[in-house]
């Protein structure tokens, strides 16, 4: 039976280590070589404190077939250190592509997650619905992210309401759609540069996670609430602009502690 997303990551503590690796920010001439020694440490080590561990695949993806093969070996290493696993791909299309895009996440990695997008429309996410049911993974739609530019769309008036409440709506009925327990595999990612938005749409997608990104390099303040699995890449993953894996450690422990843990 592969691991299920949903009830590991809720039973462990609200922290997840984003890896977004920079080549350029590592010693000696195969720096690629130092990313994979370096993140397989820094997983090791942080284990313990983490919820889950978050691959941005853009960063893995620009570094070509070395990039790809290299975040197949770090999936599965995170597996072996006993971390859920999320794929920051931010995917939505339409029919086989979807379904695709599923299989490369989802199917290829039982238990994991997967950001999506959900501007197509709920057609284009079945997909990665049904695959996250069949696999025991989970899924997290895009509804406040944490960018400057959100409100350009986000914030729309969409019938008296921000348009990003009304994709909330949705997302409470696909979460009912695809119960798990103890939260639904439909999840929601909410940037934490909005505590406002963090505040008003919890009683809004009662059954779902959180993902919080933001901590650290963005801004973002910590605060505990049930069900929200903060994200720091850049400042726990390079904390001070470089690796350390002494300072990554200190500074997940200080996030812990802010969060009530």
């Amino acid at each position: 039976m592969p691991p299920d997303f949903v009830a590991e990551a809720s039973l462990r503590p609200p922290l997840v280590l984003g890896i977004d690796p920079r080549p350029r920010l590592h010693p000696g001439a195969d720096k690629l070589a130092h990313v994979e020694s370096y993140s397989r440490q820094l997983m090791e080590r942080l284990a313990p404190l983490l919820a889950a561990v978050k691959f941005q695949c853009a960063f893995f993806e620009v570094l070509g077939v070395d990039g790809w093969a290299l975040l197949q070996r770090l999936i599965a290493a995170a597996r072996v250190f006993g971390l859920p696993v999320i794929h920051d791909a931010k995917r939505g299309d339409i029919g086989s592509t979807a379904v695709a895009y599923a299989e490369a996440t989802l199917l290829r990695w039982p238990g994991s997650a997967l950001t999506v997008n959900p501007y197509l429309g709920g057609d284009s996410l079945e997909p990665f619905f049904t695959a996250a049911a069949e696999t025991s993974g989970a899924i997290f739609v895009l509804v406040r992210t944490s960018n400057p530019g959100a409100a350009d769309f986000q914030n729309l008036s969409c019938d008296g309401s921000p348009f990003y409440l009304r994709v909330a709506e949705r997302v409470s009925r696909w979460a009912a759609d695809y119960p798990a327990s103890p939260w639904s595999r439909v999840g929601a990612v909410v940037g934490g540069t909005h505590p406002e938005a963090l505040e008003r749409l919890r009683p809004l997608m009662p059954q779902s996670l959180f993902l919080v990104p933001g901590l650290g390099a963005q801004g973002a303040s910590p605060q505990p609430g049930a069900g929200l699995l903060w994200s720091a890449s850049r400042s726990l993953y390079y904390p001070e602009g470089r690796p350390d894996p002494d300072r990554a450690e200190e500074r997940a422990r200080d996030y812990l502690k802010a969060l009530g843990g």
